[in-house]
């Protein structure tokens, strides 16, 4: 049976560092003197921005830079795009052999593998065989070949690697399987951003990886951070939510798909059957932090609005806006606690 205790532990990791931190100071918060600084930076194949309130440029600089240059680590670590990151290289070492690795990409892999088994493997860690595939069809504008999908089956599954907590090791249990972060390490980056800052002294800070954000203190005099959400409805957002502490994100295939003979295939691929998504639907879902936000974004849309509101109302702290189309027609489903419009 399905333990929500790891899955809250596992949340708690991100945050736990950077609270400790401010341990002992929980004294009145006095931020009217502080000021608005906006900082950007490309990373993980997209555009990473900072906004936060500090007292001076100088420590503004600093933590920005900072949290900045913690991004860049964790590209390095958990991209595919790079051989010689360390998600590639561990997928290079024979199967059946605990490799060590570092404890981001140990995290990243134990939150995705805790919420593949939660989503009975709507995401899915190993998913990587079927995004090679999608990618080049994107590439070169066709469908795969269905024996491709044959040949890249046997390599994926959750349940086809093993973790060591102890140890720290990664299992990989069968030959040619490719991990695949993508659903998981800009949701990391941006919680691992905000410790940062908040290492630094800054609480006040939202950090936006394209579609996730994570989000810290509100800004002096407010009581949330007004956050537009977006659906595949409007190229504006059309919900406005008043959101503090917690990460939110959105999935989708607004931006990256392939159309052919009239039919839209999504980049989000169901790791259960190796085909692309078709039918529309976008997600907005609320976390406690963005990497949970992140992956259960995805989830959404592969498992659909139903099936969503039967398998997130086990976890604590999360909410969900779905939009689909029924008969041609967008359908928005909202799972209870989700906040009301901002006014």
């Amino acid at each position: 049976m399905f333990s929500l205790f790891n899955i809250t532990r596992i949340w708690r990791q991100v945050r736990v560092f950077s609270f400790l931190l401010l341990a002992g100071c929980e004294t009145p918060r006095d931020d009217a003197h502080l000021k608005r600084f906006e900082f950007a930076q490309p990373a993980m194949g997209t555009m990473f921005r900072i906004v936060l309130h500090a007292s001076d440029e100088k420590s503004a600089e600093a933590a920005a830079k900072a949290a900045f240059a913690r991004v860049i680590e964790l590209e390095r670590a958990m991209t595919d795009y790079d051989p010689e990151s360390e998600l590639l290289r561990l997928c290079r070492q024979p199967y059946g052999q605990p490799v060590s690795v570092s404890r981001d990409l140990f995290a990243a892999l134990q939150h995705a593998r805790e919420l593949a088994e939660l989503t009975e493997g709507a995401i899915d860690p190993t998913v990587g065989p079927y995004v090679q595939i999608w990618r080049r069809a994107r590439r070169q504008r066709e469908l795969p070949a269905p024996e491709k999908f044959a040949e890249a089956a046997p390599a994926v599954g959750w349940q086809k690697f093993q973790l060591d907590p102890k140890k720290q090791t990664v299992t990989l249990l069968v030959p040619n399987m490719r991990l695949d972060l993508g659903g998981v390490a800009k949701g990391y980056a941006a919680d691992a951003a905000i410790a940062v800052l908040r290492n630094h002294g800054i609480q006040c800070a939202l950090i936006a990886a394209s579609g996730d954000l994570a989000i810290g203190d509100p800004p002096p005099g407010k009581s949330g951070w007004s956050i537009g959400l977006m659906s595949f409805t409007s190229d504006k957002p059309d919900r406005q939510v008043t959101l503090r502490n917690c990460g939110v994100s959105t999935s989708g295939d607004t931006e990256q798909f392939l159309l052919l003979d009239g039919v839209r295939y999504s980049h989000i691929v169901d790791p259960r059957t190796g085909r692309a998504l078709t039918n529309r639907v976008s997600a907005n879902v609320i976390a406690p932090t963005a990497t949970a936000s992140d992956i259960l974004a995805t989830a959404v849309c592969v498992l659909g609005p139903e099936k969503s509101l039967q398998t997130l109302k086990k976890l604590n702290g999360v909410y969900f806006r779905a939009v689909a189309l029924r008969d041609g027609k967008p359908v928005e489903t909202v799972s209870e606690g989700f906040p009301s419009a901002a006014k």
